[in-house]
């Protein structure tokens, strides 16, 4: 069950309403770095939690339900840059000249002639769940595994793009009101960040929680290869080293090697095709 306040979670400024801005904070929304995929993912990470505690699935009812504001807040910040955008989209161009840069070429990766049609047609000049260039987000890039352990490293990817992205969005705008919005969506990936290595740490940081699942006795591990560097290099040249090299492992339960990576199966061959599978003659054999 769920509350709503009509306030925001953080307040939303526009000074000078920009359309190429509204749709890149559309990737804010739907893209694979954005807050619907983080939402999602601590929501089904929740429901399915499992274990002795409940603290860990509240914890992630609290944060996903926080990133329900961050969508709220960016929507806001889509409709209040379309503010001024003309609701005939071949005027877009001479409206704006920015805009109008973007329709010639100017800009290497966006067009924003489409989501303009968009934004006018389908939404009323309001944000849609979807990334920069209108592909609906499908929720492919929700990762809840059942495995606390994956699900926390999982999550300190997702906020870690997630910063990325906010980091370049405000690098991207001169508006203070998106800068201060965005900062405070920084400020908070850079929490959520320490929150889900907070419960690796927990759980007895890497040395504990690795390797995942470590409910899976490692005794049945082919141990002969569980901490070698496979080095694939065709004239044998080592890889430089590096922490992965040589030395305990992250674990403590081996030493990292280097292995020059050869076969040690031997080339398939397979039976001949079936006389029903459609295959050649001189394939059937």
């Amino acid at each position: 069950m769920y509350y709503h306040d009509k306030r925001l979670q953080y307040p939303v400024r526009v000074e000078s309403p920009d359309p190429v801005f509204a749709r890149m904070l559309q990737q804010a929304i739907g893209g694979v770095e954005g807050e619907i995929r983080v939402c999602m993912q601590y929501f089904f990470q929740a429901w399915g939690a499992r274990g002795p505690t409940t603290k860990y699935r509240d914890m992630l009812l609290h944060t996903a339900t926080e990133e329900i504001g961050h969508i709220e807040m960016l929507a806001t910040a889509v409709a209040m840059n379309l503010e001024t955008a003309p609701t005939k989209v071949q005027e877009a161009g001479a409206a704006d000249k920015v805009v109008g840069a973007v329709m010639g070429g100017e800009n290497p990766r966006h067009m924003v002639e489409g989501m303009l049609h968009r934004h006018i047609l389908s939404t009323g000049m309001a944000a849609f769940p979807a990334n920069c260039e209108g592909v609906p987000f499908d929720m492919s890039h929700i990762y809840a595994s059942g495995n606390l352990a994956a699900d926390m490293y999982c999550n300190v990817a997702a906020e870690a793009t997630g910063r990325t992205l906010a980091v370049r969005l405000s690098n991207a705008t001169n508006d203070p009101g998106m800068k201060d919005m965005l900062h405070f969506m920084i400020a908070r990936d850079t929490m959520h960040q320490e929150q889900w290595l907070a419960v690796i740490e927990e759980l007895g940081g890497p040395a504990g929680a690795l390797p995942i699942p470590n409910s899976f006795p490692q005794s049945e591990e082919h141990q002969k290869f569980n901490y070698n560097f496979f080095a694939t290099a065709r004239d044998g040249t080592p890889p430089p080293a590096g922490r992965w090299t040589s030395g305990p492992s992250l674990d403590g339960k081996g030493e990292f090697s280097v292995v020059q990576n050869e076969p040690m199966g031997e080339e398939p061959v397979l039976g001949p095709a079936r006389p029903d599978s459609g295959a050649q003659n001189e394939q059937i054999g």
